[in-house]
């Protein structure tokens, strides 16, 4: 039996014991809560900063279905907030998101707020005189993925040539670059510019679209050399390293994370007679052919409304490769187009004309025909990606 003594210097040592765990695992608790990075606060969500702006102005806006504050869309934001938006310019895939690539998107209304919606998508890219006579500002709002032949980047340089002619001014409201981690890929040769390859930058050019819009500006690439009058809105707690997971998919062909990160490397794959598994629920991440039986995996396009339409192959079988799974690298890679090229085995229907715009350049496809390697193919691009860093460099809003 203890005595009373020892019994209540006992009970100190394991009160303090207790009292140090507690205070431990409170510390614990708060580091976990204070010292986790903070999330990216994007510029729509920064409406202390955008309503200012907006005040007494005739509002247009270019945005889509990624143009939100958590779940509430901006256009029903602003409108709630008094700003008075006088039409919507939508870009590819429209501007509720559902078109497929490449479809026609037409002028309408949105049934939902009645506003005039003006495609900026097909024939008319740049929002001419009369389309902007009625308006002030343009605000762009846009969850782009960061590669050069995601179309959203030209769709904004259109915005910029077509305000900086009628003097207008573009608000740019900033978001992370998903892969905006890394810089690679051939730099477009300006003798193959489209609307997938606008300006002389490589396949992953590592900016956000505030930043690129910066770097249009101060590079002269407007028509004329002109400059738009930009502002801006730059994101809280962001750098090139943060991860971000998009919350809403930014086009119906690239529904996840994966697809996202696949993209730089497997949409080089449009450019060739393979399926990039459009007509099925893992676009970008299943690539395949009906010729290439001797690969194990296999898949059959069909028409998915809402994503993919006709899509290459329909209802045929198609045989290739499963990426879903792939851990991928901060790189453009070419591996998968040189393997599956080595095993098609009717070469020269591989690649069809579209691949050099993808691509950049005239001479990747001959490399790979010639039989280089990934790492000499790549040693090609080197110097011209050296001067592309160092020119970006100056345009760059984050760490």
């Amino acid at each position: 039996m203890i005595g009373s003594t020892a019994f209540w210097k006992f009970s100190g040592i394991y009160a303090n014991r207790c009292i140090g765990k507690c205070a431990l695992l409170f510390i614990t608790v708060l580091c976990v809560n204070s010292c986790a990075p903070a999330q990216p606060v994007t510029g729509a969500a920064q409406l202390d900063v955008l309503l200012p702006k907006l005040r007494g102005q005739r509002v247009a806006l270019l945005v889509n279905h990624t143009s939100t504050i958590g779940k509430i869309h901006l256009v029903d934001t602003l409108l709630k907030s008094g700003v008075a938006i006088q039409k919507i310019f939508a870009p590819e895939h429209g501007f509720r998101g559902n078109a497929d690539a490449g479809e026609t998107i037409k002028d309408g209304v949105d049934s939902k707020t009645q506003l005039p919606v003006v495609s900026l998508y097909g024939n008319n890219k740049k929002p001419t005189a009369l389309q902007l006579n009625d308006v002030d500002v343009v605000v762009f709002d846009i969850q782009d993925v960061g590669v050069r032949y995601y179309t959203y980047i030209g769709s904004m340089h259109y915005l910029m040539e077509g305000c900086a002619e009628q003097k207008k001014k573009v608000i740019i409201l900033d978001r992370p670059n998903p892969n905006g981690s890394y810089v690679d890929g051939p730099v477009l040769s300006m003798a193959l510019k489209s609307f997938v390859g606008m300006h002389p930058v490589p396949v992953v050019h590592g900016m956000t679209v505030g930043e690129y819009a910066q770097m249009i500006n101060g590079q002269g690439w407007l028509e004329g050399k002109l400059k738009c009058d930009i502002d801006v809105v730059k994101m809280k707690h962001y750098t090139h390293r943060t991860p971000y997971p998009l919350p809403i998919k930014p086009s119906p062909n690239i529904p996840n994370d994966q697809a996202v990160a696949l993209y730089p490397s497997t949409c080089l794959f449009e450019g060739t007679t393979l399926s990039v598994g459009r007509g099925t629920l893992h676009p970008f991440e299943w690539i395949g052919h009906p010729d290439l039986k001797n690969q194990p995996f296999q898949f059959t396009p069909m028409s998915i409304e809402g994503m993919s339409k006709n899509p290459p192959h329909e209802n045929k079988v198609c045989y290739g490769i499963n990426l879903e799974k792939e851990k991928v690298k901060k790189e453009v890679s070419l591996r998968y187009l040189i393997s599956l090229y080595h095993q098609f085995p009717d070469k020269e229907k591989f690649f069809i004309p579209f691949f050099d715009k993808l691509i950049g350049n005239k001479t990747v496809r001959e490399q790979i025909a010639k039989g280089m390697t990934e790492a000499q193919i790549k040693a090609t691009w080197k110097n011209d990606l050296d001067d592309y860093k160092k020119m970006r460099k100056q345009y760059l809003l984050y760490d």
